[in-house]
């Protein structure tokens, strides 16, 4: 009788979801220049709709989402749906060069899409050079029955941890780019926008939520932030996890998160404490690299009728190298079997793939081999890859690489990305940083070839070329369970006996361990060609990068449609 009544309201709201119609949200968005004050100067950058960050947008599980967009900015753009499966909707996908070509400046396109079989916290970004910077916002899944499978939070707020630059971070980029070195790092980190008081000339623009004593709150927590994982905390409160990037979660009491670039997290707090003011703020975890924004934001939750204070409780942040509480929150959370748009843990693979990850290095000019004048290690270009493969947005080539799979163009990619790097060594070993037999990847724009429906299992494993470092590896089009995660180099004898095949957590992005691996699970039952990253930003142009290929099942309703009328060309 207690299990049935335990599920009990999980099964009204699946029934009263299946009876309740779908609507059609319809959204515009404009993007262009805006003038915005921070750290004391103005600055223009580009948002949308005059908003930084920009609109969030609402919708049920079952409906119909359409976006005009239009560029009155002055670069190239796209909009990619963090973690919206795009189920035989490949064309809404959004990433530059992948999906589709990218819509110029005085140019539109219309993105639609079905948003199906998933609830929670998602996001949208611009997927075009780094403008993701400030061209983002959250993206909401309602349960259609308006049910969650536990008690109804008093209010919904959503989180933004994001990051700013005093500057134009497109030429930050370019000038990266173009000098071969690491690009400068931001100047702080924001909670909706706001880097708060701790930096100069901020005192107004602190993030401030009014709550009431004693009411359950869910912080839908976004990491926006370009390159850097956040802890984030609340002084003398404690959070339960109830879902991770629009999956439910087992409930996972902690008094901290730890989010990933790229990453979601839904957290109840409850406002127990004494009444007054407390500070919520968000601070780097980031090792392996030499120079990184070692800054702290922070907002103000203040309780009602509480006494104005000038100095609310602040909370003990960990130590940027903590990799101890990282892991302890990546590795300990699981999910909710049974809850709404759980999916078993597929049982036979098909696909098996072992892809190393990590940094690299590229000749400074490939025309002259003495030339080592370039702002990376030895002289060289920072470069990355997987399975020594380094990935190269293909630009200037006629078509998308999902144009190319769906009209059977060549010369736009090829499909032969490797199932295992071409050396098997001491992957995490640090006698390796430099290595240059090892160190120099060739460049290339390749993708894995999937059957529809089949099983892939992934290892992903770290590397410790030039430094160690944890990268979130996001994978588009499909959620896959983490089956386990560990440190060092993998173990197919001994790590295999880890595996949680039962209740492991659900995500579209899994941040690697430092000097570790992780191994993932999914079915590609999503024809087209999807977008395999590392969501910390300056590796995408480096080459951190592949792509599924999923052929088109045995129907039309299985297969991927016809590209819209407006799809921007190259």
């Amino acid at each position: 009788m207690k299990l049935f009544m335990l599920f009990l309201p999980w099964t009204f709201a699946l029934l009263a979801s299946s009876f309740a119609s779908a609507s059609v949200v319809e959204r515009t968005f404009k993007v262009q220049n805006l003038t915005i004050k921070r750290l004391c100067n103005e600055r223009v950058i580009v948002a949308v709709n005059g908003k930084f960050p920009g609109p969030n947008i609402n919708v049920r599980e079952g409906d119909t989402v359409i976006v005009h967009l239009l560029n009155e900015g002055p670069y190239d753009i796209t909009i990619h749906w963090h973690g919206v499966f795009q189920l035989f909707s490949a064309w809404a996908d959004g990433p530059e060069y992948v999906t589709q070509c990218t819509i110029s400046p005085g140019n539109k396109y219309t993105y639609k899409f079905n948003v199906t079989q998933q609830e929670g916290t998602l996001w949208w970004h611009a997927h075009a050079s780094v403008l993701r910077a400030t061209v983002h916002g959250a993206f909401i899944i309602h349960p259609r029955s308006g049910l969650f499978p536990f008690a109804k939070p008093y209010k919904q707020v959503p989180i933004i941890l994001g990051d700013w630059y005093d500057a134009n971070v497109v030429d930050v980029e370019t000038q990266a780019l173009a000098s071969g070195g690491a690009p400068n790092v931001s100047n702080a980190f924001t909670i909706n926008g706001l880097p708060g008081d701790l930096f100069n000339c901020s005192r107004s623009q602190t993030f401030k939520m009014k709550v009431k004593q004693g009411k359950t709150y869910m912080l839908r927590i976004i990491n926006a932030a370009l390159n850097n994982h956040l802890f984030f905390k609340i002084a003398n409160h404690t959070f339960t996890v109830v879902a991770v990037d629009a999956a439910y979660t087992d409930h996972y009491i902690t008094d901290i998160i730890v989010i990933a670039p790229g990453q979601t997290v839904d957290a109840l707090f409850t406002t127990n404490q004494p009444s007054g003011s407390y500070y919520m703020a968000a601070s780097p975890y980031s090792l392996g690299v030499p120079s990184f924004d070692n800054t702290t934001t922070r907002g103000i939750v203040v309780y009602h009728h509480a006494t104005p204070s000038s100095h609310p409780l602040m909370p003990t942040l960990p130590p940027f190298n903590d990799t101890a509480t990282a892991h302890k929150f990546f590795s300990n959370i699981t999910g909710k079997v049974g809850a709404p748009h759980w999916v078993p843990v597929p049982s036979i693979v098909d696909e098996h793939m072992f892809i190393t990850i990590g940094l690299n290095l590229e000749p400074c000019d490939p025309k002259n081999a003495n030339n080592a004048t370039c702002q990376s290690p030895l002289g060289q270009r920072f470069s990355s890859s997987m399975n020594n493969e380094s990935f190269v947005i293909p630009k200037g080539r006629g078509f998308s690489m999902l144009e190319a799979f769906f009209k059977n163009v060549s010369g736009v990619y090829t499909a032969d990305f490797p199932d295992n790097p071409p050396v098997m060594f001491d992957f995490t070993n640090p006698n390796i940083s430099f290595n240059t037999n090892l160190l120099f990847a060739p460049k290339s724009t390749k993708a894995k070839k999937l059957k529809f429906n089949s099983t892939v299992e992934v290892v992903f494993q770290n590397t410790a070329f030039i430094a160690v470092q944890n990268h979130p590896i996001h994978i588009h089009g499909f959620n896959f369970h983490v089956l386990a995660q560990g440190f060092g180099n993998f173990n197919s004898t001994t790590d295999s006996t880890k595996f949680n095949l039962v209740n492991p957590q659900l995500r579209n992005t899994i941040a690697v361990p430092v000097g570790g691996w992780a191994v993932i699970r999914f079915q590609a039952n999503n024809p087209g060609v999807w977008f395999v990253h590392c969501h910390v930003e300056d590796h995408v142009p480096w080459g951190l990068d592949m792509a599924f290929e999923v052929d088109n099942g045995p129907t039309s309703s299985t297969s991927l449609p016809q590209p819209p009328s407006d799809l921007p060309k190259c």
